[in-house]
């Protein structure tokens, strides 16, 4: 193990060798049994199996959405199940189960309802469900209401069932109860050795929607999060699913090198198209279909749909941001618009947390009511928020990073001053400014594949176990090559005894952040560059600046005291153990 490896290991809180070691190979993994109660879900479920009686899964318009319900009829599919599903309308249906589609598919012949990321705060609809005569399961993982209340049904939630990956997304879940199936089935001897053979490899198979899910949800990853994500991509590179293979076709993701990168910027956005912009539908089929040209059919249209997703996005994003610019300095925004696609604001706000270190809601307004959709910065609990602030708003529901709300129109102003003060209240001014965590500092001389590869036992990347970043010790910068029709520049980088680095920084435009030879503070994220066949470690920049500049910033840096002043070099040791380099410019 080398130096640097090392120091990221230690200031990422895994000193311990044995914990080292355990995160670097990924194999963390609970049984499904360790959900509280998930036995009453099974045994529900078999039960309808055994009847053949007319068995619905709702999901949700998001990936995590469609691929939980898709692990879940896939599953239910091969053990022989009568199943259909509901994935509802972002526009009409709005989010989670409602009172209106527990009607109609009583109407239509369902018998057991099986929710798929969402449900857990819908009371009062399963109450409804059972009383016209359906039966209920619940999965999910967003938070429980406030007041403690939970459906009275069985329930697979990993946090309200003590699992001990409290973190799962939707689609861990659904993963978690088709592998509970299938052991209750295999203790039973029901199934014929063939199908029961065939069920347990679609359920291996479907590790490929588990990693999807995992990382468009954006959540941690750490501990079984990054054994299921490993061992995901492991399947994808793999996939017999023709719906993928299409997806990753137009894409332009060769499913030999797909990895963690792929699924957040290329895969997910476009399963997420139809969503966002129509119906989840198409994504739903895309991933169920056996049928290569009509996967490839589906494919086409998911990416004309993103393609389209992202010029609404623009629009709103820039008249977004003059709203934010005329508000002046807040803790947190609100900010909100007329025509609004109601499915692409989640995106917008994403990115106007990135500019402005900010939470952030953006409200999609139709009439007297509103839509909305938070995003939030790691240190600001934004369902915490909403919560405080509920007083102001009809529904809402998410977790920490993330979450939706249903307004009136009257409410927005109120409702942006109340969440402004809530942020500013329980913010300090330190975590209001944007900063850059150093993994390590090491020499240009250190860099090499060995530490490329070594690195690389990091991943996958994430929220909760972001890329590594490296700062350069005496470094500068040289001979810039403009690349991508001027969108990026190729450089050289510079240690003090003469050692050489090759870097690259992705949408910086031509120029160097940093005048050629004077001496830089940066930082990098070291890879392993594939092309033509030939591998070789390369820098990536993450956020440069000149030295000199840094140590002038008149901003004192996180943590730092009278007693315990700032270094000379614009890296500083916060209480945990961690390195920041302060202020640096994103």
């Amino acid at each position: 193990m080398t130096d640097a490896l090392a120091q990221v290991l230690v200031r990422r809180g895994l000193a311990d060798p044995a914990s080292a070691g355990g995160f670097l190979a990924a194999a963390e993994e609970h049984p499904a049994g360790a959900f509280a109660g998930i036995d009453r879900a099974v045994q529900r479920i078999l039960g309808h199996v055994a009847a053949r009686t007319l068995i619905t899964i709702h999901g949700d318009y998001d990936v995590d959405g469609v691929c939980s319900t898709a692990v879940l009829i896939r599953v239910l599919r091969a053990l022989g199940a009568s199943v259909d599903h509901y994935l509802p309308d972002r526009a009409t249906d709005g989010y989670g189960l409602n009172a209106a589609t527990v009607r109609r598919l009583a109407a239509r012949g369902t018998r057991l309802l099986v929710t798929a990321d969402c449900a857990i705060t819908a009371v009062e609809e399963v109450r409804e469900a059972q009383a016209l005569g359906l039966e209920v399961v619940v999965t999910d993982h967003h938070a429980p209401r406030q007041d403690g209340l939970l459906p009275d049904a069985p329930i697979v939630h990993p946090a309200v069932c003590g699992y001990p990956c409290p973190e799962l997304c939707a689609t861990g879940v659904a993963h978690k109860l088709a592998t509970a199936l299938l052991e209750a089935v295999g203790a039973t001897g029901l199934l014929p050795p063939e199908q029961l053979a065939r069920a347990r490899r679609v359920v291996r198979e479907d590790l490929d929607l588990v990693a999807l899910a995992t990382v468009a949800d954006v959540v941690p990853l750490l501990g079984e999060n990054r054994t299921l994500v490993r061992r995901g991509l492991r399947a994808l590179a793999g996939t017999s699913k023709p719906g993928l293979r299409a997806l990753m076709g137009v894409a332009r993701v060769p499913a030999a090198r797909v990895d963690e990168r792929a699924l957040a910027f290329a895969l997910a956005p476009r399963l997420n198209a139809a969503g966002r912009l129509y119906r989840a539908d198409a994504g739903l089929e895309l991933v169920l279909t056996e049928h290569p040209g009509r996967a490839e059919e589906i494919a086409r249209e998911l990416d004309t749909a993103n393609a389209e997703r992202r010029q609404v996005e623009l629009g709103i994003r820039y008249e977004a941001e003059a709203q934010m610019d005329a508000l002046g300095e807040r803790a947190a925004y609100v900010l909100s618009g007329d025509g609004w696609h109601p499915g692409v604001i989640g995106i917008v706000a994403s990115r106007l947390v990135e500019r402005s270190n900010r939470p952030v809601v953006l409200v999609a307004l139709d009439g007297a009511r509103g839509r909305g959709s938070g995003r939030s910065i790691e240190a600001y609990d934004l369902l915490a928020g909403l919560r405080a602030c509920g007083g102001h708003l009809g529904r809402f529901g998410g977790h920490r990073a993330a979450a939706g709300v249903e307004i009136e129109r009257a409410e927005l102003g109120a409702f942006a001053a109340a969440l402004d003060a809530h942020a500013h209240a329980g913010l300090a001014a330190h975590e209001l400014v944007p900063v850059e965590r150093v993994d390590a500092v090491i020499p240009v001389g250190a860099l090499g594949m060995e530490l490329a590869e070594e690195l690389a036992q990091m991943a996958p990347f994430g929220r909760g176990n972001p890329g590594v970043s490296l700062m350069l010790a005496d470094a500068s910068f040289a001979a810039p090559r403009a690349m991508g029709e001027g969108r990026h520049v190729r450089f050289e980088v510079l240690g003090a005894d003469g050692t050489r680095a090759r870097a690259v920084a992705f949408g910086a435009g031509s120029k160097l952040p940093v005048p050629e030879g004077d001496p830089a503070a940066a930082t990098f994220t070291l890879e392993v560059n594939e092309w033509n066949g030939v591998s070789e470690p390369r820098l990536v920049l993450r956020r440069a600046a000149p030295e000199a500049e840094l140590r002038e910033t008149p901003e004192e840096p996180v943590h730092e005291t009278p007693e315990a002043p700032a270094r000379e070099m614009p890296v500083h040791e916060t209480e945990d153990g961690e390195l920041v380099l302060f202020a640096l410019p994103r």
